[in-house]
């Protein structure tokens, strides 16, 4: 296998009960305890409340990032982990959504990121 700069999870979370999906602080603390569990390194995070419902956040992660956005009226939730550490337990991360967001259905794509360039760092000419 090549070598690269990291990898996604693009996860789809389907048939999740809608209460589940609503409101920040359950979602929030939802992805927080999946970036623990995957032991990464928070840096920050950010979450925003829509209107009448749904959710879309992001936690930066010293490893790159995750990432949700919910359509609770169609107990849908898109989740992205991008993590440059290939030792994230991007597992126990997917357990904390299965338990806490409950789908009765999850697809999950592996995405690798930048597999094709020359892995060698760059030098940057004096300017």
């Amino acid at each position: 296998m090549s070598p690269s700069l990291g990898f996604q999870k693009l996860i789809e979370l389907f048939d999740c009960e809608p209460s589940t999906l609503e409101r920040v602080p359950w979602i929030e603390r939802t992805m927080l305890d999946a970036a623990n569990r995957a032991d990464a390194t928070i840096v920050s995070h950010s979450f925003h409340q829509f209107l009448p419902w749904g959710v879309s956040g992001v936690v930066v992660i010293a490893e790159s990032h995750m990432t949700i956005h919910t359509w609770p009226e169609h107990g849908y939730a898109a989740v992205d982990f991008f993590f440059c550490d290939p030792e994230m337990d991007t597992d126990a991360a997917i357990d904390v959504l299965r338990a806490r967001l409950r789908p009765g259905r999850i697809d999950i794509t592996d995405v690798r990121r930048g597999r094709n360039l020359e892995l060698q760092p760059q030098r940057r000419e004096a300017g």
